[in-house]
């Protein structure tokens, strides 16, 4: 009797630990150095594998998430999983599709993981409507995640983060993380005229990092928020408000959205974003050589000009080194109208071309300002074609805050044809060899909802931008091959599905050289590791004079001074005898190497945690390595190197440091601000 009692708790003991074990078993999918478990709730974590380690980010989350009528659906209990081939235009993969339930939907997560992209896996999660009543959806949650950190000393952050919202303040781009931190990185508008970025996130600690995003082929209005609420952990993810009724037996389907992984910092995410963009389709042009020449430009006589100035500059423009002049804001009575002003081009157009004339003549090329989305009030672009604006929802002008101007509607066919008819002029008749394309209104349109234009649907105006620039930038390359189009969104985060329709990026008014190093990360991640990113004017640079930091990382120079001295009253950039001989040098490194040209090695450093902050570059065999710090001594690492011997040498200031050998090599060194080194194989 005893021992039947025991067999008896035996068997329930067994049978209640089976029950157990069914209940906590987790579904666990992934391939190359990503995995991703799934619990009985569907709720996932995210684990990544680099050298024979795998980092488990952090506990379960739940990672997709419906709103109904204002409530969170977090938890869907788990039913099925199926498994199929993957075969397309992005390659070869594996795609799973796990089921989840709850009283009144149906939930299926398809996750694809392609053998091109190891760290990757691209999302498209489905809700049906499994009850008998409407449902009201009222927001969506994909690829939500926490990272964690442990804390191995008390001096410095546990994390950093990429984060690409646009914002009035300006920003970083690039930014550590501390308790208490929240930002939504809302792609639409953020202010009146700022908005639009590129639809990715990533937060990284010092072993592993992990991004989010979409990979949608036009922009969209969704949330990339970032936030760290506790002391040793981040959240990320990716939102986007909806109002859809669902009626019973109907699905509703998410952006497509993906989740990465990696070690070292942002930009191996933003590398294989790009590349996985261009595996879908989108398409950037080789670029002329025109791209890396250096730039001076007329802003530094601001908007009241004289043409005398700009005359008497060109042949110092020309001595320098520079290859290009911009004209830049104040030739023009308005913008939207374009008319040119008479004190200036008394003639029209014909001066206009004179003008063009006398800077081929001085052996440079042509530039000019525009821009082509805003129209002042009182214009006669606006009395004869008020359906050209945007409007909102309440039938007010969407304001470009700082020139008091309005929005042109981006997807309505009548502007886009009235803008092509502005560069044919611009480049045609005025025969301006590239276009400067300014503001900050550029990144991003709001909805619109004028009457007029007949959209589908307000957003319109928003993801259509990219297809407004395709216009701009097509027009002017069939009309010059060589022509340079640069866009300067004024300190936002870039759009990137605009990137295909520009050949030359720009720091974009930065506010510190930080910021010109961090830009032209993002941008060579985005847009190529030999994009010709321009540094904007030195004089935005700290100091007014940091060649450094845009050489470095190779970028292309630019400045905007005034000469001779005394040719702009009260001008704090003239071009004194004594700054001359800096910028001589400056242009003649900088035409000696062309850096930009070369490769940038984006993943050899982590902008965040290596000290000092360190850019790579190799060109013509050669490997440049570029050093940041306030002060340094101390010993630097010189990573990329093959195991063989290199001579080392400060191009700056032709400082011999002797040889070293790779495929890691280390120096004890000195130096204040920077240090710029060429490593020369023996």
């Amino acid at each position: 009797m005893q021992f039947k009692y025991i067999c008896l708790k035996i068997t329930i003991t067994i049978f209640l630990g089976l029950i157990l074990f069914s209940c906590q078993k987790k579904i666990q999918i992934g391939a190359g150095n990503i995995s991703i478990e799934f619990n009985q709730s569907l709720h996932s974590r995210v684990t990544a594998h680099f050298d024979n380690t795998a980092y488990i980010l952090s506990d379960f989350t739940p990672s997709e998430i419906i709103v109904v009528s204002g409530q969170s659906v977090n938890d869907f209990t788990y039913h099925q999983q199926s498994t199929e081939d993957l075969n397309d235009a992005t390659g070869y993969g594996k795609r799973y599709i796990l089921t989840g339930e709850t009283k009144n939907l149906r939930k299926e997560v398809t996750v694809d993981f392609y053998d091109d992209f190891p760290s990757m896996a691209i999302y498209k999660v489905k809700y049906t409507n499994i009850s008998t009543s409407s449902l009201d959806l009222d927001k969506w949650v994909n690829n939500a995640y926490c990272i964690d950190a442990k804390r191995e000393s008390m001096e410095g952050p546990l994390f950093w983060s990429f984060q690409s919202g646009s914002y009035e303040d300006r920003r970083d781009w690039i930014l550590p993380l501390k308790e208490g931190f929240e930002q939504q990185n809302y792609m639409g508008m953020n202010a009146t005229d700022y908005g639009g970025g590129t639809p990715v996130i990533d937060i990284w600690n010092k072993d592993v990092g992990i991004g989010v995003g979409h990979i949608e082929m036009v922009p969209k209005l969704v949330s990339l928020p970032v936030k760290m609420s506790k002391v040793n952990q981040a959240q990320l993810g990716i939102t986007r408000q909806i109002k859809a009724k669902l009626q019973p037996k109907e699905h509703f389907e998410t952006l497509r959205t993906f989740v990465t992984v990696h070690v070292g910092d942002y930009y191996q995410t933003l590398s294989e974003y790009r590349r996985f963009m261009i595996k879908q389709g989108i398409k950037f042009d080789e670029p002329p050589k025109t791209v890396y020449d250096p730039i001076w430009c007329a802003w530094g006589y601001g908007r009241n000009f004289t043409m005398e100035q700009v005359y008497n500059t060109l042949p110092k423009v020309k001595e320098l080194g520079f290859q290009w002049a911009v004209l830049d804001d104040g030739y023009q009575t308005a913008e939207g109208d374009w008319y040119l002003l008479k004190d200036k081009f008394p003639r029209g157009d014909p001066d206009m071309k004179t003008f063009v004339d006398k800077i081929h003549e001085a052996g440079l090329k042509a530039k000019l300002w525009w821009a082509p989305l805003a129209v002042d009030p009182g214009t006669d672009l606006i009395k004869n074609h008020a359906e050209y604006l945007l409007l909102n929802e309440d039938g007010s002008k969407q304001k470009i805050s700082w020139w008091n101007a309005f929005y042109l509607c981006p997807a309505y066919p009548e502007v886009k044809t009235y803008t092509k008819e502005v560069v044919e002029k611009i480049m045609k008749t005025w025969d301006f060899d590239g276009l400067k394309i300014d503001g900050q209104h550029l990144n991003a349109a709001p909805p619109c909802y004028n009457p007029a234009h007949n959209h589908a649907y307000p957003e319109e105006a928003f993801e259509r931008v990219p297809e407004f620039f395709k216009v701009i930038y097509e027009t002017a390359m069939s009309i010059k091959a060589d022509a340079v189009v640069e866009i300067c969104p004024c300190g936002t985060a870039y759009a990137f599905h605009t990137m295909p329709f520009m050949n030359q990026p720009v720091a974009s008014d930065p506010e510190s050289s930080w910021q010109i190093r961090l830009k032209g990360k993002t941008l060579k991640a985005l847009m190529g590791p030999d994009v010709a990113y321009y540094g904007d004017h030195v004089e935005l640079s700290d100091n007014r004079n940091d060649f450094a930091s845009t050489v470095g990382i190779g970028g292309v120079i630019g400045t905007k001074f005034t000469w001779p001295v005394g040719a702009k009253k009260d001008s704090k950039i003239d071009l004194t005898t004594e700054k001359e001989k800096i910028w001589k040098k400056w242009i003649d490194i900088y035409l000696d190497k062309m850096l930009p040209q070369g490769r940038y090695l984006g993943t050899l450093y982590d902008i965040g945690f290596d000290r000092p902050e360190v850019h790579a570059i190799a060109k013509d065999g050669n490997l440049y390595y570029a050093f940041y710090a306030d002060k340094w001594q101390g010993i630097i690492e010189l990573r990329g190197l093959d195991v063989k011997r290199y001579k080392i040498l400060d191009y700056v200031n032709q400082k011999d440091y002797g040889t070293v050998e790779g495929p890691v090599a280390t120096l004890n060194v000195e130096f204040d601000k920077y240090l710029l080194l060429e490593a020369m194989p023996e």
